[in-house]
């Protein structure tokens, strides 16, 4: 089986609200660091090293992010897919064999959500082998989480009976259970969590894509023919991804095919959905803590505090989760934790924008920190990155000074070049045409000001942007 082809798929959309308010929709738990020094996404690429070249599928929004994190960690070479829209996992999974498909009928997908926690990446790779023989066969392959607990918040698959145990025909998919039905499905041994990985053929779940859900796959290949193509990067037209029906692989395929498998793995797997099962998932002190950032606790037990970018101090608490960021805080008891949801609802019903963004905002040539506002005014610190330029834009409604921190700037203004270094500045007025640029090996760090009758990120013009951005 060595010579037999794997492609890794990763699914990497979606917004984890349950971990609001350090995952947002534009900067969502797979793109953060909360496990280790690499983000989610980052480890899970380590887990596919090895295999063919990655085909990842991820918001629009973050496509410059993925790429930057995938170059991070020396994927260089990655296939991006890119949703203008999420429609669930069987139009994704859709997009990425289709593409895969191009470059090697042959091959095999493995499927892995950019978002879980894997701790025995052996058994990992152990479990894709076993079930790799299945695939090349013609069979739909799932890995089942052996489970640890009666747990209620995930779906289950139950095993066939007869046949190795080391993988079995599928039974059936269960929806999440309650409490007393999941623990009967512990004691009886037959049921895995399921976890949402998968292993098969490329032209093999297209072929049954198209049996089970035609729909699906007939309006995934147009709005595939019709993508926009540059080297690595397959951009989807929002026109055409908003005509395909929205469903799981589980429920498009999985659940009505004959040829579905499961092999259980046991490899210390959290899906990280909540602060709760964070917690659960990280190494504790002597007292239960978890303590991230530039935290002191003194007579907490069993608690999960998070600090951002200033100290958090707790005292005498007891099973709680605390998360503060610079522009919103968190607190709640640890069983109550997945009720996150709601509040990031009842910021959405307010009109906030707290869900969406952080205070700090990642753009594909660095950052900006909105550190101050007020009326008719506002402050951001900026970081540019090296060889990195913003587009070429204009206001109707706001003027910026620009006062440079460290580093050198180039900075066009209606067709006139101006070279700026440490602590020299340039007003840009209403209406004018400018741009800055990043000439430089070191990041350039700028204050900018802003002052006028609308503030807003939507007051932007652009005439030129070598990031593809309208």
């Amino acid at each position: 089986m060595s010579n037999t082809s794997i492609t890794p798929v990763i699914l990497c959309g979606g917004s984890g609200t349950r971990l609001w308010p350090k995952s947002r929709k534009m900067l969502p738990k797979q793109l953060l660091s909360l496990t280790g020094e690499q983000t989610m996404l980052q480890q899970t690429l380590e887990r596919v090293r090895g295999f063919a070249k990655p085909i990842v599928v991820c918001n629009e929004d973050h496509r410059f992010m993925v790429a930057q994190q995938a170059q991070e960690v020396g994927f260089d070479e990655i296939t991006l897919i890119t949703e203008p829209m999420g429609r669930n996992t069987a139009p994704a999974i859709a997009f990425a064999a289709i593409a895969a498909a191009r470059e090697d009928e042959n091959t095999n997908l493995l499927v892995l959500p950019a978002d879980h926690l894997l701790e025995d990446v052996e058994q990992f790779h152990q479990a894709v082998d076993i079930g790799l023989q299945k695939s090349v066969d013609g069979g739909l392959v799932t890995f089942g989480i052996v489970p640890t607990a009666p747990e209620t918040g995930y779906g289950y698959i139950q095993k066939a009976d007869g046949g190795e145990d080391a993988i079995r025909k599928i039974e059936q998919f269960v929806e999440k259970p309650d409490l007393e039905t999941a623990k009967q499905y512990i004691d009886g041994g037959n049921h895995y969590w399921n976890a949402g990985m998968f292993l098969f053929g490329a032209k093999c779940l297209l072929t049954e894509l198209a049996e089970h859900a035609s729909g699906i796959a007939q309006a995934s290949a147009t709005a595939m023919d019709n993508a926009v193509v540059e080297s690595d990067f397959i951009k989807l037209r929002s026109e055409d991804v908003a005509d395909i029906p929205e469903d799981s692989i589980d429920y498009a395929v999985m659940e009505k095919t004959q040829n579905g498998y499961v092999v259980p793995l046991d490899c210390g797997w959290s899906d990280v959905g909540s602060w709760s099962s964070l917690w659960e998932a990280l190494e504790k002190d002597q007292d239960g803590n978890v303590a991230l950032g530039d935290v002191i606790m003194e007579g907490c037990k069993n608690s999960l505090v998070f600090g951002e970018d200033h100290l958090v101090a707790a005292v005498g608490v007891e099973d709680l989760v605390i998360v503060d960021t610079k522009n919103a805080t968190l607190v709640a008891p640890k069983d109550r934790a997945q009720e996150v949801k709601a509040i990031v609802s009842k910021i959405k019903t307010a009109g906030r924008d707290e869900h969406e963004i952080h205070r700090e905002v990642v753009r594909p040539w660095g950052k900006y920190d909105s550190i101050g506002s007020g009326p008719r005014f506002q402050v951001k610190r900026i970081t540019v990155n090296p060889g990195a330029s913003l587009s070429l834009q204009m206001h109707h409604h706001r003027a910026e000074h620009w006062v440079v921190v460290s580093g050198t700037a180039i900075v066009e203004r209606d067709g006139e070049e101006i070279m700026l270094s440490e602590n020299e500045s340039v007003y840009i007025p209403i209406g004018a045409k400018h741009r800055l640029k990043n000439p430089g090996i070191l990041p350039i760090e700028l204050i900018e000001v802003q002052s006028g009758s609308y503030l807003g990120e939507d007051d932007i013009i652009r005439f030129d942007d070598i990031y593809g951005r309208s």
